[in-house]
């Protein structure tokens, strides 16, 4: 059997595997603190078939070897955390991070800690700041029931006017940030989440705006950042790739007919 078959196979895989991730990252373009993934790749084992360096005679040696390899395969999926675009909302319970490191930190039912870009938050019926899916903000921040004005400043330092009588702001607390040495490695959960693993880091908990964390911007939301431009012209260098590789499958095939035909 042609060894290109193969090889070609196994290109037609890892440009279908690039298609997926373009179309999942398009399928993300209007979700909420979404950080667009990049495909990583790697080449196959390659054969020796003569070695650099090989001596063909007496104080000579080739200068160059032959090898061929034998196709591509997915290395690993990249997330790229840079900031994407923001959108403002009005609404005093919407939250973004400003700068590309932190996340906002919330507590599964499991009491597992998750960790999300996505701060469209609400509150629930005790007044706690949760996620849509009702997860809680942590640390845990409850508003009072006479709240009738709520600030959150840059620093993540949550203040309320109760009652209409006066108008002195009560401290309720901070928000805080997580942050971590490879967000790279975090594991992604759905839902907006991350899940910290041994590739990412230990947490570590800044109050906004302290050593590298983002500041917090009450009123608006983090957009995706996904390039639609970009996605798109890297859909149609996949495809072509993929037409590439089919087109070279069927170059062998041609080449085993040729070679069965002489037989006849």
């Amino acid at each position: 059997m042609l060894r290109g078959l193969f090889t070609a196979a196994a290109g037609m895989s890892g440009m279908s595997f690039e298609v997926d991730n373009i179309a999942n990252n398009l399928a993300n373009v209007n979700t909420f603190g979404y950080k667009r993934t990049r495909v990583d790749f790697q080449d196959l084992l390659y054969q020796t078939i003569r070695p650099a360096g090989t001596s063909v005679a007496a104080g000579v040696q080739v200068p160059a070897g032959i090898q061929v390899g034998h196709g591509v395969r997915v290395a690993g999926t990249r997330r790229i955390f840079t900031e994407g675009s923001y959108r403002s909302t009005e609404n005093p319970l919407d939250l973004a991070i400003l700068g590309k490191n932190g996340f906002f930190q919330v507590e599964l039912p499991d009491g597992t800690l998750a960790y999300t870009r996505d701060g469209a938050f609400s509150m629930d019926e005790t007044g706690r700041i949760v996620t849509s899916d009702g997860y809680v903000l942590q640390p845990p921040i409850t508003l009072p029931d006479d709240t009738v004005a709520l600030n959150i400043s840059e620093e993540g330092i949550v203040s309320v006017i109760q009652g209409r009588v006066t108008e002195t702001p009560n401290e309720l607390g901070t928000i805080q940030l997580a942050t971590f040495v490879n967000p790279a490695g975090l594991h992604a959960d759905g839902n907006n989440l991350f899940l910290e693993t041994q590739a990412s880091g230990p947490v570590t908990l800044l109050d906004p705006g302290t050593d590298g964390a983002g500041k917090i911007a009450q009123g608006f939301l983090e957009n995706s950042n996904v390039n639609i431009a970009e996605e798109l012209v890297n859909l149609i260098t996949a495809q072509r790739a993929f037409e590439v590789n089919s087109r070279a499958v069927r170059s062998s095939d041609s080449m085993l007919q040729t070679a069965v035909n002489l037989a006849q």
